[in-house]
């Protein structure tokens, strides 16, 4: 289920849908396939024939597309802000009682239709993020798929790549890298030159981060390097709000250029580039990713043997976790605790009192 790409992706998310809110365990204890990493690749249909016959009821307009926008974006704003398993069943309900009849529905023109469409998608894309943030990672596939079937069908420029970008990321995060340099160099060529500089910004930077993967050293810096330079250009067209998924472009590019250094070894590096990537969001608003940049960042400090400055960090990253519902999150912690075990031995107060903390934050 959901692991192929129909005609009508509507046709394949609808049972999904069912099955999340009638708690069926297939879904959410799928495993990610590797095989289906790669059908963007090899996906060629001639969406824009499809028949609109099915498609009834009132005639929708660039209103209906503003309010579903709106609302996908109240729903990122909130998964940002309290973690992924706040607020899923409600998108989960959005989605398949509003959304998916609106797809459906009559258009005013063709492009109104488009652009419901890339509403849909960005919220499908959603869905797979917060299936990502729970530790689902199989079900975050599915939803991936379908999202990027949507975005193809919507014919909206770069969409598609940046759906084929985020697919890329789950695959370098999974240590499954089979496809993931395809995916990012297919969803660059797709939006280059077509999108503005902060979004190729994007694209460039994850294409950076699986060249760091394959052993590309010299080409992985080169491509990061681009990716900055980018930010710092004219800006150029306004970013769309599909690319907006993990909010400033700029926070985003720095992140990843993080962990293209910690691919290549360069641990001080990535440490500044982790601990810039949390300054560059809203904290109150991106409390989750801040929270696990200032990790990540951690964890590279106490890899150069700077233990009292890796717990201050993560003592500033715990600060951001109150009232997070995260997997990710929690298991940050542990992975904290695990690291500071050895100096726990030793006797090193600042990991013997942030040990104490992070057994208060898992609840003991």
């Amino acid at each position: 289920m959901g692991l192929s790409l129909r005609a009508d992706p509507i046709d394949a998310l609808v049972p999904m849908w069912r099955a999340e809110l009638d708690r069926r365990t297939f879904l959410t204890s799928s495993a990610y396939s590797v095989a289906a990493a790669a059908l963007p690749l090899d996906y060629v249909q001639e969406v824009a024939d499809r028949s609109a016959a099915a498609r009834t009821g009132h005639i929708v307009g660039m209103a209906e597309v503003r309010a579903v926008r709106d609302m996908v974006r109240m729903f990122s704003e909130m998964d940002e802000r309290h973690g992924g398993q706040h607020g899923r069943s409600a998108l989960v309900q959005y989605l398949r009682d509003d959304v998916a009849p609106l797809c459906r529905a009559r258009f005013h023109n063709e492009e109104m239709r488009r652009h419901m469409l890339s509403a849909a998608s960005r919220g499908v894309h959603l869905l797979g993020w917060k299936s990502y943030d729970a530790g689902q990672q199989g079900l975050a596939q599915r939803y991936y798929l379908q999202s990027y079937a949507l975005a193809v069908e919507s014919g909206v420029t770069g969409q598609d790549g940046f759906i084929m970008r985020t697919m890329a990321m789950q695959g370098l995060k999974l240590h499954r890298p089979e496809h993931c340099q395809g995916l990012a160099e297919t969803g660059l060529n797709r939006a280059k030159g077509k999108v503005d500089n902060a979004t190729m910004a994007l694209f460039r930077v994850v294409h950076a981060h699986t060249l760091a993967k394959s052993g590309q050293r010299r080409a992985a810096v080169a491509e990061a390097d681009r990716a900055r330079e980018l930010l710092a250009a004219d800006k150029g067209d306004e970013t769309p709000f599909w690319a907006l998924a993990w909010g400033p472009p700029a926070a985003s590019v720095y992140s990843r250029t993080a962990k293209v250094h910690e691919t290549l070894g360069d641990f001080s590096a990535a440490a500044g580039q982790y601990a810039r990537a949390a300054t560059a969001r809203p904290a109150t608003t991106y409390a989750r990713i801040v929270s696990l940049d200032l990790v990540a960042g951690a964890e590279m400090q106490l890899k150069r043997g700077r233990i009292e400055e890796a717990c201050e960090t993560w003592n500033r990253a715990i600060d951001h976790m109150d009232g997070v519902q995260s997997t990710r999150t929690r298991k940050a912690v542990r992975n904290m605790r695990k690291d500071l075990a050895r100096f726990r031995a030793r006797g090193v107060r600042c990991a013997a009192e942030l040990d104490e903390r992070a057994l208060d934050f898992l609840g003991r």
